[in-house]
C-alpha cells in the first residue's frame, strides 16, 4: 500500500475539518460550487466521484463479467439485504430513536420528519461510492459492475413503491432526471471510458492496464478526500448550527450501517462466499444513494424540513463509517480464504 492509502483514514479526517473551516471561511466559495447542479447532482463532486471510480472502471474484464451469473450467491445476498431488510430495519430505527428514545429532546412533527429523512436513506442504496469501497477492498471489479447495475434496476421499479409504504404516503414521485443523470454520470460515461483506456492499454503490453491503474491509484484518494471536503463545506454552518440534531440523527444510522453490515458479512460467509465477492456485497448494502434519497426529501418536505436535513446527516456519516468498515473487510480475509463463490 502507498502512503495514501496506508494513512486513509487520517487523510480524511483532516479533510473533514478542512471542510468545516472552509465552508465557515468561505462560505460564499461553496455556496457557488453548490449552485453548480443538474437535477440536484452536483457536477464538481460527480467530476471528483469519476476520479476516484475510473481506476476501477479500467480493471473491469468484459470477458470474465459474462461468467458472474454462474456466481449467484453474491447478487442475492445484495438483494435480499438492500430490498428486504435494510429499508424495514431503517424505518424500525427511526420510529425507536424519535418516538421513544429521543422523544423528550423533539418535538412530534420534527421527529417525523427526520424518521421520514432517514426511511429515505433506508430505501435507496448506494450506487457510485460502491466502486470506491469496493477497489479499497480489492473487490472482484466484475462482480460489483453487475451487483451495481442489477441493483439500480431493481431500484427503478422498487424505489417508489416501498417509500410510499414506509412514509404512509401514495403521492411518492421519483425524480427520474435524478436517477437517471447519476447512474449516467456515475456507472455509464466512466464505465465506457474504462473500457476505451482498457482497450487501448491492452494493445500496448500485457502489464500496461495494471501498470496505468497502479499510476492512478492516488488520484483516486485525493478524488475521495476532495469530495470529502466538499460535503463538509456544503454543510459547515448547518454542523455548527445545529450540532445535538445532527448527532442525534447520526445515532441511529451509524447503528443501521453497522447492523446491516454485522448481517450481511455474517451472511456472506455462511453463503462461502469469497472475500472479494463479500466485502462489496456488504458495502452496498450499508452505503446510501445520498443524491436520490436528498432528492426526494426535498421535494416530499421542502428545502429546510426535517427530513432533508436527516439525509444530509446520512451524507455526513457514511463515509467516516464506510472506512471502518473497509478497514474490518481488509482485516478479516482468512474468514473467508478457504471458501469458494
Amino acid at each position: 500500500m502507498g502512503l495514501f492509502e496506508r494513512y486513509l483514514t487520517v487523510w480524511v479526517a483532516l479533510g473533514i475539518f478542512a471542510g468545516v473551516g472552509l465552508g465557515l471561511l468561505v462560505p460564499a466559495a461553496f455556496q457557488g460550487i453548490a449552485g453548480l447542479e443538474i437535477a440536484h447532482v452536483n457536477l464538481v463532486v460527480a467530476a471528483f466521484i469519476w476520479v476516484m471510480i475510473y481506476p476501477m472502471m479500467i480493471q473491469i474484464d468484459w470477458t470474465a463479467v459474462k461468467d458472474v451469473g454462474k456466481k449467484p450467491r453474491g447478487l442475492i445476498l445484495t438483494l435480499v439485504v438492500n430490498w428486504l431488510i435494510k429499508p424495514f430495519t431503517m424505518a424500525a430505527l427511526g420510529v425507536l430513536f424519535f418516538q421513544y428514545i429521543f422523544a423528550p429532546w423533539v418535538d412530534p412533527q420534527s421527529a417525523s420528519e427526520y424518521i421520514a429523512g432517514m426511511i429515505l436513506l433506508g430505501v435507496a442504496p448506494c450506487t457510485a461510492m460502491v466502486f470506491v469501497w469496493s477497489q479499497l477492498v480489492k473487490g472482484d471489479a466484475n462482480y460489483t459492475l453487475v451487483q451495481v447495475s442489477v441493483n439500480d434496476l431493481i431500484m427503478v421499479v422498487a424505489f417508489a413503491p416501498i417509500a410510499a409504504f414506509l412514509l404512509g404516503v401514495t403521492n411518492i414521485t421519483v425524480p427520474w432526471e435524478t436517477l437517471v443523470l447519476s447512474t449516467v454520470l456515475y456507472v455509464v460515461l466512466p464505465l465506457a471510458a474504462g473500457m476505451a483506456t482498457r482497450h487501448v492499454l491492452q494493445r500496448r503490453s500485457t502489464h500496461a492496464v495494471a501498470d496505468f491503474v497502479a499510476k492512478l491509484k492516488p488520484w483516486s484518494v485525493i478524488g475521495l478526500i476532495a469530495t470529502v471536503v466538499l460535503l463538509f463545506g456544503f454543510q459547515a454552518e448547518t454542523i455548527v448550527a445545529r450540532p445535538l440534531v445532527i448527532a442525534m440523527i447520526a445515532v441511529p444510522l451509524i447503528v443501521q450501517s453497522y447492523g446491516i453490515f454485522i448481517i450481511a458479512y455474517v451472511a456472506a460467509r455462511a453463503l462461502k462466499l469469497p472475500h472479494n465477492v463479500a466485502g462489496p456485497a456488504c458495502l452496498i448494502g450499508t452505503s446510501n444513494f445520498f443524491e436520490l434519497a436528498v432528492a426526494v426529501a426535498i421535494s416530499l418536505f421542502g428545502l429546510n424540513s426535517g427530513a432533508a436535513l436527516a439525509t444530509v446527516v446520512g451524507v455526513l456519516v457514511e463515509v467516516p463509517v464506510m472506512l471502518s468498515l473497509v478497514a474490518i473487510i481488509n482485516r478479516t480475509p482468512h474468514w473467508f480464504a478457504l471458501r469458494h463463490a
